[in-house]
């Protein structure tokens, strides 16, 4: 059975959600406390899960990138195993240089906590392997630092390589940008395609009765891990 590594720090408060999501899925799952060093050897998957580190002090994930979990999950990354980063994961694997472009304040500066359509850029990753190229996906979003930056050849890079994943639409899958992203992107990954972060909560969209399965459809791909 497959098994996903969590990591914890202080203000996260997605751990749980994100364990459940993964075990509901027949998922085996542990919890990192982000002053550990190590990484189990059976660990397919290690996921950097949402909410605010630190209190977001300073900047989102500025200050979780110098934890000593960090290291290893740069290790155990550059030997090729598979890193996931939802919302506040996100920003910390950029602050780590882990993945490319900053997240800086929403344009508006207001928090934003909604469902929100996405449209599925690449497919051609084990993240979103299981979703159909094109394809709109109803998922939440909650954050005050989700405008994502990169400069104009970095964004071409990102282009030419298949690394954006996702990006904000509307219900018929026209680009909006709902905080002031470049190109309206909501997700990308690296070029070996083994790290991928993204602002929208897949883990929160996984039952009917919190609004929508959508969340499902991103996170089983990576049962092929």
């Amino acid at each position: 059975m497959r098994k996903v590594a969590i990591l914890q720090f202080p203000g996260t408060n997605c751990d749980l959600d994100t364990k459940y999501a993964f075990e509901k899925m027949g998922l085996r799952t542990s919890i990192i406390w982000h002053k550990e060093t190590t990484i189990e050897d059976d660990v397919d998957l290690v996921v950097v899960a949402g909410g605010f580190s630190y209190g977001d002090y300073l900047r989102s994930g500025a200050i979780a990138r110098f934890s000593p979990i960090m290291e290893t999950v740069k290790t155990y990354a550059s030997n090729g195993g598979k890193v996931l980063g939802i919302c506040n994961g996100f920003q910390i694997l950029t602050e780590a240089r882990l993945l490319e472009g900053a997240l800086k304040r929403n344009e508006n500066l207001h928090f934003i906590s909604r469902y929100q359509t996405l449209r599925v850029e690449n497919n051609s990753n084990v993240f979103l392997s299981s979703c159909e190229k094109g394809e709109v996906l109803n998922i939440p979003i909650a954050h005050a630092d989700g405008n994502y930056y990169i400069d104009d050849e970095g964004l071409k890079t990102l282009e030419e390589n298949e690394q954006i994943l996702l990006r904000y639409c509307d219900e018929n899958g026209d680009n909006l940008n709902v905080n002031g992203s470049v190109s309206s992107i909501a997700g990308i990954c690296n070029k070996e395609k083994t790290i991928f972060g993204l602002m929208p909560h897949p883990e929160r969209a996984i039952e009917d009765i919190l609004g929508s399965e959508d969340g499902v459809k991103m996170l089983k791909g990576l049962l092929s891990l």
